[in-house]
């Protein structure tokens, strides 16, 4: 499927699941589930090859989501939301769903998304540090979504709106590459 059409079905269920969790006084926790299945997703192949495989029935793929949000003790709201978006094979676009549902959360409140990422493991003092500069640059309050990307190999790679800093060591190492190969 398209990634226009996939971002169209984000769209629709972010904002019904985002209709609900308010009406539900549940933003906060389905937020929560939200960034917890967000995690499990990157950490696992399997779960990558659950969401977009066409090969699985629709039941194989109801009972594994209904396991994982059970494990992951989800809310009520969560797993029932997952079962439906399972139920119409719309698994595939879970990612995007979290991710417009997240910024939806973040709009309301007056926040900014930021994405980061980082060679290694950031501390509190660190992801504190970023926050407060990019709170003074963007002017309203930041949100950070920090990832861990080991073939940064040092640095930092920083994404708000449309804007993006780039100041990973790859990056500068793929500079000066194509720096020595336009002196020799």
């Amino acid at each position: 499927m398209s990634s226009e059409a996939t971002g169209a079905i984000a769209e629709r269920y972010s904002a019904a699941l985002f209709e609900l969790a308010e009406q539900s006084s549940a933003l906060d926790s389905v937020a929560g589930d939200l960034k917890t299945l967000k995690a499990l997703i990157a950490e696992s192949d399997d779960l990558r090859r659950l969401l977009r495989s066409p090969v699985l029935s629709r039941a194989d793929q109801q009972k594994a989501i209904d396991a994982l949000a059970a494990k992951a003790e989800f809310s009520g709201l969560t797993k029932n939301f997952l079962g439906l978006v399972a139920k119409n094979r719309r698994l595939f676009a879970i990612g995007g769903i979290s991710e417009a549902y997240l910024n939806r959360l973040a709009a309301k409140r007056g926040e900014v998304t930021a994405q980061v990422a980082s060679a290694v493991p950031l501390n509190e003092t660190q992801v504190g540090a970023i926050g407060a500069a990019l709170k003074t640059v963007v002017g309203s309050n930041v949100t950070l979504d920090v990832t861990i990307d080991p073939s940064l190999l040092g640095g930092l790679v920083v994404k708000v709106g449309s804007r993006m800093v780039d100041g990973s060591l790859k990056t500068k190492l793929q500079h000066l590459q194509l720096a020595m190969k336009g002196v020799g």
